[in-house]
């Protein structure tokens, strides 16, 4: 009965205190997603190591559970956790533990100071000024113009730009709010004469006379043929048609737009920390990767 008891109460500990950080997350501006994410890892976390006691935690308990992550198997198909999963992992610990420090349920925070393999990043080549002006001009419709002005001339990230909703876009002023970027960050992007008449042009003469099949769509920038908000998939589908057109058979995504107008800003002479800023970075040095000099550049040297 003592035992039964016992884990009915380390239980309900767990349920309070993910519960506590979910609302945590939620009220500091994260997704969904990660909502959901980060409280799922640090639960797991929690009862890998058997932990009911939150106000100190041992560095040990953090470093054993790494380990094991390395080896821990999937549980819906054959095969281990990618580093990039187990980054999210850290990632969770790592708020989990600095909410914990700041609100002051704990004295001490067991992963500050620890280093973790770095995740190898996808060698992704950006499109040279001529792909993408061959893109452009392969760029018969209001939306495929838009489609790109949002990716390319506005850098946005693919779930950015699935979020993006009319108020975001004020032509007058010519900017765009990103209101929820990567790790709840917002930021306003500038644009020009030419990507703010674009856009305007898509939003008066195409948007506005598409239906909306839902009411939970009627917010949404760019809406598909069927009158819902545009998906990652579709984004791609339509890139994919401008790409052929374009006649580049290069493997490219979305996130490509974004990495070439990144490359082409600083091989215009842009100053990193605008860049950063520009691509809604925390820190310089996931800018520095698109500081590559072009062909043209190389040859002057």
């Amino acid at each position: 009965m003592v035992i039964l008891v016992k884990i009915v109460v380390e239980v309900h500990f767990m349920t309070t205190i993910l519960q506590e950080f979910k609302i945590y997350l939620s009220h500091v501006g994260y997704s969904e997603n990660i909502q959901y994410m980060m409280p799922m890892a640090v639960g797991e976390f929690l009862a890998h190591q058997q932990i009911t006691d939150i106000s100190y935690v041992e560095q040990q308990k953090v470093k054993s559970f790494y380990e094991w992550l390395q080896i821990r198997p999937l549980k819906k198909r054959p095969g281990a956790l990618s580093d990039m999963m187990i980054y999210h992992y850290t990632y969770a610990l790592k708020t989990f533990f600095t909410w914990l420090e700041v609100t002051g349920q704990a004295d001490y925070n067991p992963i500050s100071g620890m280093r973790f393999k770095k995740v190898v990043r996808n060698t992704r080549q950006p499109l040279t000024t001529g792909q993408i002006g061959k893109l452009f001009t392969a760029a018969t419709t209001l939306k495929e113009t838009a489609m790109l002005h949002i990716f390319y001339s506005c850098g946005l990230r693919k779930s950015e730009g699935e979020a993006l909703n009319i108020h975001d876009i004020h032509f007058r002023e010519q900017l765009l709010y990103v209101r929820e970027g990567k790790g709840a960050k917002r930021r306003v992007v500038p644009m020009t004469k030419k990507v703010t008449a674009d856009l305007e042009n898509y939003y008066l003469n195409d948007r506005c006379s598409g239906k909306v099949k839902n009411v939970k769509d009627q917010d949404a920038f760019i809406l598909n043929r069927s009158g819902t908000r545009m998906s990652g998939l579709s984004y791609w589908q339509l890139l994919k048609k401008l790409l052929h057109k374009a006649g580049i058979t290069e493997e490219v995504g979305l996130h490509h737009l974004r990495h070439s107008i990144a490359t082409h800003l600083l091989q215009s002479g842009m100053s990193m920390e605008y860049v950063r800023d520009f691509l809604g970075h925390i820190h310089l040095e996931s800018t520095q990767v698109y500081a590559r000099p072009d062909a043209e550049q190389l040859k002057l040297l």
